[in-house]
């Protein structure tokens, strides 16, 4: 008899500890989910045989360094805000220091389509006025420019943008880009550029990508003689390899503004010194570049 009440006292329990196990395990609170940052962060470095920007090189024809860093904030998972500042190497008739650019904006996507709305500033540090003498050697009298400077001694900047990419599937991505500036390099003209770009991606981290833009560009202000800018067409093509955070990119630029054009838009001192008034900084340039892009998952 003892026996047969220690087993039902054991079952018991038994029982009773397995319903308690039972109703922990229902009662457990769910773990927390992992905490992530809506704060992201990008930084990047570049070495290239020649800085081109719209067609135009801003180093001479010679070798050029960048880098950036850009802070980033996600709102939700399709909006993203930002701010940065980059910074490149320069050789420009108003020798300065370096070219500064500060910018920010908000990039919203849709499914497959990533916006991206901002402004950025272009700063030219230390720069000095190029006097070349009224007229080219007195041919003619600007008042507002009695001295005759072929540029002003403060050329900075800015523009507002916007830009869209859509990604057809894992091979083909095109996009349009449209920057406009009320007061293109402090000349009194305006300055809208619109482009078309095209992206095929390739085994083996190879791509193949192209741009075809236009640049308007209006009419100078009284000081600088109330000079028509030419508008003009700029084109590039070309082939990136990547490995991780690296990218090798061979690309060929070009525009279709004769030297005349160029050396009217450039002021290319190399035109002036020599009494040609042509420059050969907007014909067509093979350009190598090397660059670097890390952002905090990378690092992590």
């Amino acid at each position: 008899m003892k026996k047969i009440v220690s087993s039902l006292f054991a079952l018991t329990a038994l029982g009773a500890t397995a319903q308690a196990a039972d109703l922990g395990a229902m009662k457990a609170a769910p773990a927390a989910p992992a905490y992530v940052s809506p704060w992201d962060y990008a930084i990047g470095a570049s070495l290239k045989s020649d800085y081109n920007f719209r067609g135009i090189s801003q180093s001479d024809r010679g070798a050029g360094v960048s880098g950036y860093g850009e802070l980033r904030y996600n709102f939700t998972d399709t909006v993203q805000g930002y701010a940065g500042l980059a910074g490149s190497s320069v050789k420009l008739p108003t020798k300065p220091t370096m070219e500064l650019d500060v910018y920010g904006g908000v990039r919203p996507t849709f499914g497959n389509l990533a916006l991206d709305f901002g402004a950025i500033g272009y700063i030219y540090p230390k720069e000095q006025a190029i006097l070349v003498g009224n007229g080219f050697g007195g041919a003619f009298i600007n008042p507002a420019n009695p001295l005759g400077y072929a540029t002003v001694s403060n050329t900075d900047f800015f523009e507002l943008y916007g830009k869209a990419a859509y990604t057809i599937n894992d091979m083909f991505t095109v996009g349009a880009n449209l920057f406009w500036s009320p007061n293109y390099l402090q000349s009194g003209a305006s300055g809208t550029y619109a482009s078309l770009t095209g992206k095929v991606t390739l085994p083996a981290n190879f791509a193949v990508s192209g741009e075809f833009g236009r640049y308007w560009l209006g009419t100078s202000n009284a000081f600088l003689g109330n000079f028509n800018y030419p508008d003009y067409n700029y084109w590039n093509a070309g082939l990136s390899y990547s490995y991780k955070f690296a990218t090798l990119d061979l690309r060929y630029h070009d525009t279709n503004l004769n030297k005349s054009q160029c050396f009217a838009i450039t002021t290319d001192p190399r035109g002036i010194s020599n009494g040609t008034g042509r420059s050969n900084w907007c014909g067509a340039a093979f350009i190598a570049s090397l660059s670097f892009d890390l952002t905090s998952k990378d690092i992590k």
